[in-house]
């Protein structure tokens, strides 16, 4: 069996490529992700990878070229979906509504018998009771929730392919809510964003826990996830699956599971209000949406998925939660963009070596201005650092973040090479030079550009402009570096090398500056406000 799988790198698509990778009736798999995730790492070395983006302007040729990977597959899962930046609704919407059309059509196209597509307690209709639902309970979503609203829709673009290609079996799974330890770092960064110290939980126990009155919540881990994707591939199955634990959690549960303190029930209605000053204040990734569907959602009845694919959750919804909860502690992930390690990473993580046999400054070369040449480079490495990880803290909500964090690790580890160079070639720091640099980055983020109290519409062209000249500034020392290597007992490929990085590192810069000049002087709520 041939299976793609369309969002593979994120929390289910990481624990489905386990499950699939440890399957003897799955002989390949291909993954399609916007953004790779490290080939070489477990569980990403076991699959085929091939990059795409949902969201393409030209939306014809993103479903031609889907259609080109789904060509001999004998089923396409579907996981893709975005959650942040959830105050872009258009791009929201193209992503999750329109990427779904679009694999659905690619299905047809290429002639794949089989769709299963990642759905989510949140497509049903509100309730007020616990009483257990099944599959036929209304799928309208709830109103005031984003994420519910596109989940109803989204089930409206399946319903439409298959009344118009009864050929394709279709199946959707809708799933509680899913946890593992390794997406710690990603479910802080959705939903907590900066109110929270998650960090300090491994300090102890904060006196109490304020949660929701009424709160109950259902969660299944996401290797018991997988297995129900794999159980459904398997037997070719088809319609609507409940995945959940068995376990209902109370307030009063998840305070003695994850062990916090007393617990303190706020009225919902308190909660949302508090969730809506953070959310409009920036401090809170999550919007008031998320409170009504947690506390709007049913109880989700999983009889259809015993009886049918023999499937029940082996982990609690409580150890489920539970391993979350420590893994957001410890900023856990793996290597790919959403479930990146939070920025607490091991120690070493960002070290380059320095590649030469014997680094020396011969006598042909003026020391002095050597030295200056390199402290200076050192000085820009130092700023550019301050201002790139501010832009990591800061945006959070955009698409590129990522990608973003990823340009923070590189310059760091850069950082740290010419700190490494000027000790290998004895050669002075000046460490003042880089000590101002530091306190001029701070002293420019007092820059209002007419805002005091959010963030400007203009910051993210401003600084996207401002680390490009960085960047390119730092090219250009790689290439001298590059020219000087032999000379200096230094690896010449190794400067060619940072100096091809930094090539992508401005590609990356470009697409944010598109992307925020695009909505830089808009009245409306985006992201790049």
């Amino acid at each position: 069996m041939r299976v793609v799988v369309v969002g593979q790198t994120g929390n289910v698509g990481t624990a489905l490529l386990r499950a699939l990778a440890d399957e003897v009736e799955v002989t390949s798999v291909l993954g399609v992700a916007r953004r790779l995730p490290d080939r070489t790492a477990e569980p990403y070395q076991h699959a085929e990878w091939a990059a795409l983006d949902l969201a393409g302007d030209d939306g014809e040729a993103v479903v031609e070229r889907l259609a080109e990977l789904f060509r001999g597959a004998d089923a396409v899962v579907h996981l893709a979906w975005l959650i942040q930046p959830n105050r872009d609704r258009d791009l929201l919407r193209v992503v999750n509504v329109e990427g779904t059309r679009r694999v659905g059509r690619a299905v047809v196209a290429a002639g794949v018998p089989h769709l299963v597509v990642a759905s989510s307690v949140g497509v049903y209709s509100p309730v007020d009771d616990d009483l257990p639902r099944a599959e036929d309970w209304p799928a309208d979503g709830i109103p005031t929730s984003h994420y519910s609203v596109d989940k109803a829709a989204q089930e409206d673009v399946l319903d439409e392919l298959e009344r118009d290609h009864p050929e394709v079996t279709v199946a959707r799974l809708r799933t509680a809510l899913v946890f593992q330890g390794d997406a710690g770092a990603e479910v802080t960064r959705l939903f907590v964003g900066k109110v929270l110290p998650v960090g300090m939980l491994r300090l102890g126990r904060p006196p109490l826990l304020p949660l929701p009155a009424g709160l109950r919540l259902q969660a299944v881990h996401a290797d018991d996830a997988a297995d129900a994707y794999l159980r459904v591939l398997l037997r070719r199955a088809r319609g609507a699956f409940n995945v959940a634990a068995d376990d209902l959690l109370r307030g009063a549960d998840v305070a003695r599971l994850v062990d916090h303190g007393r617990l303190v029930e706020v009225p919902p209605a308190a909660v949302r209000a508090a969730v809506s000053l953070g959310y409009a204040a920036r401090v809170v990734a999550a919007d008031p949406g998320w409170v009504d569907m947690a506390m709007g959602a049913p109880v989700m009845g999983t009889t259809r998925a015993l009886t049918e694919l023999g499937w029940r959750a082996r982990t609690s919804a409580g150890d489920a939660l539970r391993e979350v909860v420590a893994g957001m502690a410890e900023g856990r992930g793996l290597g790919s963009a959403p479930l990146r390690p939070s920025a607490t990473r091991p120690a070493g993580a960002s070290t380059l070596p320095l590649r030469g046999p014997h680094p020396a400054v011969p006598p042909q070369v003026d020391r002095e201005l050597l030295g200056l040449y390199l402290s200076d480079h050192l000085t820009g490495a130092t700023a550019g650092l301050g201002r790139i990880e501010r832009m990591v803290g800061d945006y959070g909500d955009l698409p590129l973040h990522a990608e973003l964090t990823e340009v923070a690790e590189q310059i760091r580890g850069e950082r740290e090479l010419y700190v490494r160079l000027l000790r290998e070639l004895g050669l002075p720091r000046r460490r003042h030079r880089q000590l101002l640099a530091g306190v001029a980055e701070r002293v420019g983020r007092l820059k209002l550009n007419g805002r005091v109290v959010e963030r400007s519409p203009m910051s993210v062209v401003l600084e996207a402009e401002l680390m490009r000249s960085a960047v390119v500034g730092k090219l250009g020392g790689w290439q001298t570096l590059e020219e000087h290597a032999a000379e200096l007992g230094l690896d010449p490929a190794q400067f060619r090398e940072l100096a091809e990085r930094a090539q992508r590192q401005l590609a990356t810069l470009d697409r944010l500056h598109e992307y925020a000049r695009r909505r830089a002087f808009r009245g409306d709520d985006v992201p790049a406000d």
